[in-house]
């Protein structure tokens, strides 16, 4: 009966378009408050919020549904891992913006865009057995922290990208108003880096205590560890650029809050099909990039080019 009601009502599917219209529409109306705050203005704001939380505790009840059902934790392939990920983004989310709305906004758009991959045709909703390298206590454990990881990373991603469309959107009149919200925006993404980076280098850890139990070794530079580490490097190095003193400054930590989630995008999709080893369960496919990642590179370096000659000129 569980399993019947889960495919007749497949939330995963409809939330994603649920998160996409509500968060543009919410975002749509934070830009409007900046510029005419008014009292209908505040009344949307409370109503959205209300209703992420809503959608929120449906994505919960579904991860607990599919749970139930195939009775093993639901990040074992690459369908559960996109939707639990796009929890952990939601669930940061709503964690760090409290007090940023804006911060909330975007996380439901990017959350969505997170759900909405994962019903793409190379993705297999359906419900399987663990295969037997998973069938452990560790499936829980350290997959729960490492893929986890990549919500905070992903909010970061989406706030970086929303603090340079700030900057291009700043001028004389509005100044002072667009550099508050980049200020606190900015104290959010390096919250969400932080507790990102934290969960990855725990989550690495775990990992080498399964590889030990699994294949009699801590490490061995498997393609997915190696670059699970490179990512930990890499955050580490934004997270302390602030003590860099020409790398100071919100423009240079948001850019790189973005590029920097393309080691994460490496370590969790790129290993599976470029590279061979113990994690990539992918290999021997054929290899096809997406056009849109062509496309994502060129609008980060233009969004990144106009927003510094932006924000210089402003600033």
């Amino acid at each position: 009966m569980a399993e019947i009601a889960y495919n007749k009502y497949d939330i995963f599917k409809k939330l994603y378009s649920w998160y996409i219209y509500v968060g543009t529409l919410f975002f749509i109306i934070l830009i409007i408050q900046i510029f005419k705050p008014n009292r209908y203005i505040i009344f949307l704001v409370k109503a959205f919020k209300s209703i992420l939380i809503v959608l929120f505790l449906l994505h919960t009840l579904g991860l607990i549904a599919r749970w139930y059902i195939s009775g093993h934790a639901p990040w074992s392939d690459a369908y559960e891992s996109m939707i639990y990920v796009a929890w952990a983004t939601q669930f940061f989310g709503l964690s760090f913006g409290r007090k940023s709305d804006i911060t909330m906004a975007s996380t439901a758009f990017v959350t969505g865009m997170i759900l909405m991959i994962a019903h793409w045709n190379w993705m297999d909703p359906a419900i399987a057995n663990l295969v037997p390298v998973l069938d452990s206590y560790w499936l829980m454990i350290h997959v729960a922290v490492i893929v986890g990881s990549y919500g905070p990373f992903a909010l970061g991603m989406i706030i970086g990208g929303v603090s340079l469309l700030l900057m291009l959107m700043a001028s004389s009149k509005n100044k002072k108003k667009i550099k508050l919200q980049i200020k606190e925006l900015t104290i959010i993404n390096e919250l969400s880096l932080t507790v990102g980076l934290i969960m990855l280098t725990i989550g690495n850890f775990l990992g080498g205590m399964w590889a030990n139990e699994s294949w009699g070794r801590y490490w061995g530079w498997d393609p997915k560890e190696t670059w699970a580490l490179i990512s930990i490097m890499v955050y580490a190095f934004v997270i302390h650029m602030r003590l860099i003193p020409g790398l100071r400054g919100a423009w240079i930590f948001n850019l790189m809050s973005i590029v920097a989630f393309a080691s994460i995008m490496m370590t969790y999709f790129g290993v599976n099909f470029y590279l061979v080893g113990l994690h990539s369960y992918a290999s021997g496919d054929k290899i096809i990039t997406p056009n849109f990642v062509y496309y994502t590179i060129l609008v980060v370096g233009l969004l990144g080019t106009a927003s510094y000659f932006k924000s210089r000129r402003i600033y």
